[in-house]
């Protein structure tokens, strides 16, 4: 069944319109390919507006779980800390659906 890799980044006010950019123009196009998954979204917390979250769908558990230790995943991670550095701090989740309705 089909999973998520969410990534949860808690954005500074001074850092948000540059983060803005970077991760629409950079990093979401290139985690996207870099991944291999098979699609890629993102946007604000409306509950608290420091919060970005991004969410890269798998085809399977399996796939989600195998680009967590990829040289994949270290390669945008690095790229990220480059960015960045601690002045935005993330957290990684995996998350299978487990029940999926039509609308």
């Amino acid at each position: 069944m089909t999973a998520y890799l969410i990534v949860r980044a808690v954005v500074p006010e001074t850092e948000r319109e540059k983060f803005e950019a970077w991760y629409q123009d950079v990093h979401l196009p290139e985690a996207l390919e870099a991944f291999n998954a098979v699609s890629a979204w993102r946007g604000w917390s409306q509950d608290d507006a420091g919060v970005h979250l991004a969410f890269y769908e798998f085809d399977t558990l399996a796939d989600a779980l195998a680009i967590t230790e990829s040289d994949a995943m270290q390669a945008m991670r690095a790229d990220f800390d480059r960015n960045w550095q601690d002045r935005v701090p993330r957290t990684r989740e995996i998350v299978e659906v487990g029940q999926s309705l039509p609308g």
